[in-house]
């Protein structure tokens, strides 16, 4: 019954990371495919640019629980039934994390083609560090205001996790989770692969801000 219980837990993460949040918005509310305008992509950014504030911060947010539950949640339901113990509750943290992610970029509810991963990761890596996303954002927010590039400012973000965790300051109780933090930095780059060319190129889109002409 244990490995039945932590199957589903992993099961469920998957799937729930390949809920389409910005497909669904997009079909269901303005009847258009988010894929087929601005990158193509279905994420939060794509659902900024093509559809909007309000429908771009629900799929924002959505996607974030996503891997906030799946990281958080369902471990905490596999202690609370007896399937693991607490002291391995991080390890299924992070498994159930990226199932989560990897949902997230390959949703089976939209023909493995999703999202980027950023706010899912963002969303995981609250349930399992918070102080050192915490740093994140604002990392994030800085390179944004700056440069107003959603895809440079989340790369940035993701090796200054990495970075974070070799401090003493923000050094995980678990060593392994320094590898893990670098492991989801190279996945952040290589599914931003397209984005780095454009940005090389200059053709990359910029967020508009209310006092950027």
């Amino acid at each position: 019954m244990t490995y039945a219980y932590i199957a589903l837990a992993l099961g469920l993460a998957y799937l729930l990371g390949s809920i389409p949040t910005a497909l669904w918005v997009g079909r269901r509310f303005y009847g258009i495919d988010v894929r087929e305008h601005g990158s193509g992509n279905a994420g939060a950014t794509n659902t900024f640019r093509v559809l909007g504030k309000k429908p771009g911060s629900f799929v924002l947010l959505v996607d974030a629980l996503k891997g906030f539950v799946a990281a958080y949640f369902l471990p905490m339901w596999l202690v609370s039934v007896g399937a693991i113990q607490p002291e391995h509750e991080v390890y299924y943290r992070l498994a159930c994390g990226v199932l989560a992610v990897v949902g997230h970029i390959y949703p089976i509810f939209a023909q493995f083609r999703g999202g980027k991963g950023v706010a899912t990761i963002l969303g995981m890596m609250l349930g399992v560090a918070p102080a050192t996303v915490g740093v994140c954002l604002l990392v994030f927010l800085a390179v944004l205001l700056t440069t107003r590039y959603v895809s440079l400012s989340s790369m940035t973000a993701g090796v200054a996790f990495a970075l974070l965790q070799l401090t003493p300051w923000f050094a995980p109780p678990q060593p392994f989770l320094i590898y893990v933090g670098f492991i989801l930095a190279a996945l952040l780059i290589y599914t931003h692969r397209a984005n780095i060319g454009r940005l090389r190129a200059g053709t990359e889109s910029r967020v508009p801000l209310p006092w950027a002409k």
